[in-house]
């Protein structure tokens, strides 16, 4: 059966508006609620700007349903009693300088406080049928009265989710069912410095032990999307009677949940060994999910039954088995000492890389091992260990000199440690009797040639934190062989791994590419390059792979605001990265600011969705707005979204897909009918699924093929390059003047991911073939 465009946005395979707001037909949960329907404003600007900086819509909202208008008229009047205006509702003390937000994002009690807040898009996910999924991040924040440190553990609720449909001029919202995900209704059972009651507050209410906030989420191969992790608040120590405070603690917890799209449900799935607070997944070539990193307790990382492991961030790594919905421990040598929220990605031989970059975000002094976040590694899922390559950023090629696993000879708690000091050590022995000057060659080779290129390599080099890592298009050989890949990262902050935080909080324009490659027999070898800066530094800008091959990035502020929130400026203006001239240049000015907890991600017509924005309390306080002196504004979250349509929307000459298969199976050549002329790339798109400015599954493949209109397309034999899963198919053309137009896509879904027909019990079948 083959995919046939339609003329309007995002129709597709998506639920027309009506179905998705009142059809009982059985692509509707019944218990999912409908919220409302909003016009997307047409975009505005000058025809001469369309097309050369691109343009935006204006923002749009969601509208409050029918329930919520009708919860916000049943309010019951305001307390005239004299100490009214001195207290909240629960008794505790008002702080008469907190700004709560403005405009509608907020339904208010009577005495104004807000009793519930609209969701802004800290995490999104393009759904199988076109359809936007996303959820809050700390939701509740608002109610901090004078410090969100010592209240949090009360104040912050479960994060509410979200689907949206786009069709035509029309974005129609439900709610998901249960609207929170769904985890823990009967409480967490928190890991806890002393016995249960004596000096926390775990017991005290429900509605914040299964926070989707700092959970990462994955798409599955059959296109359901996992979110793993969270978060549990509550004191420790504190107490709850008379008031409610104490230092909070924000608590990784252990649970796996998938919504499903087809039904709008949540369900929870088998529970990981560890608690993770911002952690890491990665789709596997089998269709198996990794997981890493993570902590579990974010302000005290210590853990009384597990001594050896406290101060730093969670070390094992997990494997989710598709077929039976559980984890399972990956073994000793594939423990790795990594930042939160690692950058990583798959390879086209199937491994997983760790690209040195991540959150800076424990608690002052991070993990006491976070050095070796400076080296980038390779993990093996068959093997089930780590292969270091190379020191961030400069020529130093670890496991070409018998460093390659020198990350786990200086890990603690690996029970093999012995084995690999002494594999370390003689590799490096033989590497100095050798050849000493094998060691330090490269880098003076680097000085000579190009001094000033080798500085601010030295400069920018090493771990980056608060930056996106963007696999750039994956192309095949002359042999049809994927036997490399690229990264792009730019901005964040640089590094500063000898001082007590890696995260330096000085904001960075520098931009490097790092590249892989891989030879017949999987050994592989790490080089990097200096590109073009970016026209301003950026803290927490997100990127997008356009079809066209460019790199966008939006949002983002021009300091680190998790150092001190509400004190850095918002950056409006987006930028592109031309992979031809390896430079940025400035495109156009979204509206809205959106700094920490933003979002963007490709839609299938080409166009790019932004928004997002939830700010932590200003200094670590309160609700104040700071906008007045330039600064982003710290008044609450923006559940608002623009839409960004980059220049190539405008040309009249773009090509046209008319027909596609739906499925293919790797290896497999595929018929794609086509309308246009020069039509010079077919591509496929990975479905994004965005958190904290991360998509551990984000690629685009590059597709060899014959043929002018009814092209012959073939799909690689490397599972590692393509994954199984649902895709978005592009071509791209190119016209007279040099300029690549993207048609609209169609979806496609790779088949292959071996445990679903095989079952739980064979693990060893299991093994990813690449």
């Amino acid at each position: 059966m083959k995919n046939t465009l339609k003329p309007l946005f995002l129709i597709g395979t998506t639920l027309s508006l009506v179905a998705c707001l009142g059809s009982n037909d059985s692509s509707s949960s019944s218990s999912a609620r409908i919220t409302g329907s909003a016009e997307i404003p047409e975009d505005a600007c000058a025809p001469e700007l369309r097309n050369t900086v691109g343009c935006f819509t204006e923002p749009f909202v969601e509208p409050w349903g029918p329930s919520a208008m009708k919860a916000m008229a049943e309010q019951p009047a305001a307390d005239d009693s004299p100490f009214a205006s001195l207290l909240t509702p629960k008794g505790n003390l008002k702080n008469p300088l907190r700004q709560l937000p403005q405009d509608d994002r907020c339904l208010r009690m009577a005495d104004g406080r807000p009793t519930e807040c609209k969701p802004a898009a800290g995490s999104i996910a393009l759904l199988p049928d076109d359809r936007v999924l996303y959820f809050n991040a700390l939701e509740g924040t608002e109610d901090a009265e004078f410090s969100i440190f010592f209240e949090a553990g009360t104040v912050v609720t479960n994060d509410q989710t979200r689907v949206m449909s786009l069709s035509g001029k029309t974005a129609g919202w439900m709610q998901p069912s249960p609207v929170d995900g769904g985890a823990n209704p009967d409480g967490y059972e928190a890991t806890l410095l002393l016995p249960k009651g004596l000096i926390d507050n775990t017991d005290a209410s429900t509605n914040n032990d299964g926070a989707l906030f700092c959970a990462d989420l994955e798409m599955l191969a059959d296109g359901r999307v996992m979110a793993v992790g969270g978060t549990d608040y509550y004191f420790e120590p504190g107490i709850q009677k008379p008031i409610a405070i104490g230092v909070s603690e924000l608590e990784g917890v252990r649970n796996a949940r998938i919504f499903d799209y087809r039904d709008n449900s949540w369900k929870k799935t088998g529970d990981m060994t560890y608690g993770r607070w911002y952690p890491s997944l990665t789709t596997l070539s089998n269709g198996d999910i990794l997981v890493s990193s993570g902590v579990t307790k974010l302000i005290k990382p210590i853990y009384p039954e597990r001594p050896e492991t406290s101060g730093r961030n969670v070390t094992q790594t997990e494997t989710y088995d598709l077929g039976c919905g559980t984890w399972t421990e990956n073994g000793p040598l594939a423990e790795r000492s990594l930042p939160l929220y690692p950058r990583q990605h798959m390879l086209p031989n199937g491994h997983v890389l760790y690209n040195a970059g991540g959150q800076a975000f424990n608690p002052f002094g991070q993990s006491y091992d976070q050095a070796l976040w400076n080296i980038i590694a390779a993990y093996d899922p068959d093997k089930k260990l780590w292969t270091d390559l190379g020191y961030a950023g400069l020529p130093l090629k670890l496991n070409e000199i018998g460093l390659d696993r020198l990350g786990s000879a200086l890990n603690p708690t690996n029970t093999e440690i012995a084995t690999d000091i002494q594999k370390t050590l003689t590799g490096l022995l033989g590497t100095v009797t050798e050849d000493p000057a094998g060691l330090i060659m490269p880098i003076l080779d680097s000085v000579t040639k190009d001094p000033e290129g080798t500085l601010m390599s030295a400069i920018g080099s090493g771990f980056r934190g608060s930056t996106f890592s963007i696999q750039m298009p994956l192309r095949p050989n002359a042999q049809g062989r994927y036997d490399h890949a690229e990264f792009l990262t730019a901005g964040g902050v640089l590094g500063a791994i000898t001082a007590n935080s890696p995260g330096s909080y000085i904001t960075t324009n520098l931009s490097r590419i790092d590249r892989i490659n891989i030879a017949n027999d999987d050994t592989m070898a790490y080089e990097s390059r200096i590109t073009g800066s970016l026209i301003k530094p950026r803290w927490y800008g997100t990127g997008v792979l356009l079809p066209t091959g460019e790199v966008m990035v939006f949002s983002g502020a021009d300091r680190d605001e998790v150092l001190l929130p509400g004190t850095g400026a918002a950056i409006l203006e987006t930028e592109i990265f031309d992979p031809k001239t390896e430079t940025w240049r400035v495109m156009a000015r979204q509206h809205n600011p959106r700094t920490y907890h933003n979002t963007a991600m490709l839609l299938p017509d080409g166009r790019v969705l932004v928004g997002g924005h939830s700010p932590i309390n200003t200094g670590y306080l309160f609700s104040l707005d700071l906008s007045a002196l330039g600064l982003s504004p710290n008044q609450g979250r923006d559940p608002s979204f623009e839409i960004y349509s980059p220049p190539y929307m405008y040309a009249a000459n773009r090509p046209r897909i008319t027909s596609a298969p739906n499925s293919a199976s790797h290896g497999a050549t595929i018929s794609v009918n086509t309308e246009g002329s020069n039509i010079k790339e077919v591509l496929l798109v990975k479905r994004t699924t965005l958190t904290h400015i991360i998509d551990g599954d984000q690629r685009t493949v590059v597709l060899p093929h014959t043929g002018t209109n009814n092209l012959q397309v073939r799909l690689p034999t490397q599972k590692g390059a393509l994954p199984p899963g649902s895709y978005m198919l592009f071509v791209v053309s190119e016209d007279a003047s040099g300029k690549r137009l993207p048609s609209v896509s169609v979806p496609l879904t790779i088949e292959g991911a071996d445990n679903r027909a095989i079952g739980c019990n064979a693990p060893a079948a299991r093994v990813a073939k690449r």
